[in-house]
């Protein structure tokens, strides 16, 4: 069987955890009950002996097209073959007691005759469980604390270590198959109606994507139809990133699928970084979504209740402290790239730019009417008790590289956006206990020693540590951030270094020699937020026409279904990294906003897309 690519993966989830689908019919990655369980299909970093669930038409010839049902996390794939067409709908229903995998095919043409191979693998790909067929047919599979159980009324049997079947679907019938997870010590879950189920999904994902109105946000903007597509897909995928009962945010789905095939540049990215989840809140917050935000701030202050000495700069969904790292060995990883990272590390690191991207939100959040927490702001003051003193220390940076510590001056702009937007939130919402005359002294001081150490007037640019000749994409944001005009020259001068030292194909790297900055050997691709970064920061000085055209780019390098990862290679036309990325995607809603915006005030209508089309066929 053809090895799948990254992007040929569409997603599904109830908000607690996520399924990758390919374009075969195959469930490759499921982890439960949470998104960082442990995986019962792992294929997508091994072979399907991890662990997968395909239903697929049995003989070859045949094709498949895929879609989302409207604004929805229901996946429809339409598998034509020489007898007949079908669709298979996958779909995980919002949580009840307990989680579903739905997966209904309907048969619209002729009759098909279709194959569904389960192997269940618990633990990652190496635990196999028992497997026992109940007096009402149910099959269950139980190993250690976990349980799963099949409810079809497709015949089944053994094959091997999996369950198989064989069956014909017709026009006009459906046969649906509903797989659902337990603790090994509860009772058999009950059974639930799958078509009622279906319903109830999609209304509970249209309603929610129902109150994205562009129109009435941001003071009016222009989006053609398919950039409205496009952020409102990707505002669905961001929701399918939040575990409903913390208010958690996940970095991404997965974990270790390379930054380069190959390479070890592989990290679980299924923990909620306080960075990733600011700005994930700022596109929600920017769409009308206010609920998330509120969500959110009440996660952030239980997680880090204590000593704010301790703060980390991720922690796990419900605001564990320990992540800790460890490796697969018995994976072999996508298409060879090891280590299989479980946990992370750099939950221990030191990295400033947290505390900007925190406070920026909340003030943000104030000004977008949500309720004063005053637990909120006591944790806001507490953190920048620390940061007067931290700011001046070097840190593992925004990239969490593994290498030596650094004073990255993105990291220092970040501490005086910390300073800046409380003192901001203290004056216009009349916030008590601020003192506001040393935070503005410690901004003052944070913005010379950028200015003053971060600048290389040989370069006219700012770089990415004091000291360091290399460029760092991360200082496009700058502009953004209001720390200097839009019409000075060092930001001028910044945008158009990156511009000659960074861009790849039309695409931004992160920074480059990657070798001299993390300490690993080995490559990676361009990294999308990057490039929805450079979108703005064209805006932001004036070039509406490049900020278009890259943005145009940009869209055309979104899977089949509207999905991106963490990175791209130009050259072989490859998404990279975790996926679907929430970094990515929030990009993507920053950058159609500005540029509505700005298309808007200028009264300038947006581009075209170019039609694009994606097809599987059968091995």
């Amino acid at each position: 069987m053809q090895k799948q690519r990254i992007e040929d993966y569409a997603l599904i989830g109830d908000c607690e955890t996520a399924a990758l689908v390919d374009r075969a019919g195959s469930i490759d990655w499921l982890c439960w009950p949470r998104f960082d369980s442990d995986a019962c299909f792992a294929a997508i970093l091994g072979t399907r002996e991890h662990g997968h669930w395909q239903i697929a038409p049995e003989r070859a010839g045949w094709s498949a097209s895929r879609r989302y049902r409207g604004n929805t996390l229901i996946l429809e794939t339409r598998f034509e073959t020489g007898d007949g067409v079908v669709t298979l709908i996958d779909f995980m229903p919002p949580r009840g007691n307990y989680s579903d995998v739905v997966r209904i095919v309907r048969g619209e043409a002729g009759a098909v005759r279709l194959r569904m191979d389960l192997t269940i693998r618990f633990g990652y790909g190496h635990t196999i469980p028992w497997v026992t067929r109940l007096e009402d047919g149910t099959l269950r599979a139980i190993a250690g604390p976990d349980m799963v159980v099949l409810r079809t009324p497709a015949e089944t049997h053994g094959e091997g270590m999996s369950t198989v079947s064989e069956f014909t679907v017709a026009a006009g019938e459906s046969i649906p198959f509903v797989l659902t997870y337990g603790p090994s010590h509860h009772p058999c879950p009950n059974p639930i109606d799958p078509f009622l189920a279906l319903e109830e999904t999609e209304s509970f994902w249209s309603d929610w994507a129902g109150h994205y109105d562009p129109d009435a946000l941001n003071g009016g903007m222009r989006l053609a139809p398919h950039w409205r597509d496009a952020v409102v897909r990707s505002l669905v995928t961001l929701k399918a990133l939040t575990y409903a009962p913390t208010g958690g945010i996940v970095a991404a789905a997965t974990t270790s699928l390379p930054e380069w095939p190959g390479g070890p540049r592989n990290w679980d990215y299924r923990y909620c970084w306080l960075r990733d989840s600011a700005m994930t809140l700022y596109a929600f917050m920017s769409s009308g979504y206010f609920e998330e935000a509120e969500a959110w701030r009440d996660w952030l202050v239980r997680a880090m209740a204590g000593s704010v000495d301790q703060m980390q700069i991720m922690f796990g969904l419900a605001g564990e402290r320990r992540l800790l790292e460890w490796k697969v060995e018995w994976l072999p990883g996508f298409e060879g790239s090891r280590p299989v990272r479980i946990g992370n590390a750099a939950a221990g690191q030191l990295q400033l730019d947290v505390f900007g991207e925190v406070m920026a939100l909340l003030h943000g959040a104030r000004h977008g009417g949500l309720r004063e927490s005053k637990e909120a702001w006591a944790l806001q003051r507490s953190m920048l008790d620390s940061l007067e003193s931290l700011w001046r220390e070097p840190d593992e940076g925004i990239w969490e590289v593994r290498g030596p510590s650094r004073h990255f001056t993105f990291s220092k702009v970040m501490a005086w956006v910390a300073f800046d937007r409380c003192i901001r939130s203290a004056e216009e919402f009349g916030l008590d206990d601020a003192p506001l005359d040393r935070w503005r002294e410690i901004r003052d001081e944070i913005h010379r020693d950028v200015c003053s150490r971060g600048y290389d007037p040989a370069q006219a640019a700012f770089v990415q540590s004091y000291g360091s000749p290399h460029l760092d994409a991360s200082l496009l944001l700058l502009p953004i951030l209001g720390f200097l005009p839009d019409d000075d020259p060092r930001i001028r001068g910044t945008i158009e270094a990156i511009e000659r030292e960074l861009l790849v194909d039309g695409f931004v790297l992160r920074y480059r020699p990657a070798e001299s900055v993390d300490g690993l050997p080995g490559d990676e691709g361009a990294f999308l937020a990057c490039s929805f970064w450079l979108v703005v920061a064209y805006l932001q000085v004036g070039r509406l026409d490049d900020a278009c055209a890259l943005f145009e780019r940009l869209l055309a390098i979104s899977n089949d279904v509207g999905l991106l990862a963490e990175e791209y290679d130009p050259r072989s036309g490859r998404q990279l990294g975790n996926f679907p990325q929430a970094f990515s995607h929030v990009g993507l809603v920053t950058a159609a906003h500005r540029l509505g915006q700005a298309l808007a005030s200028q009264r300038a209508e947006p581009p075209q897309p170019a039609a694009t089309a994606v097809h599987a066929r059968s091995p």
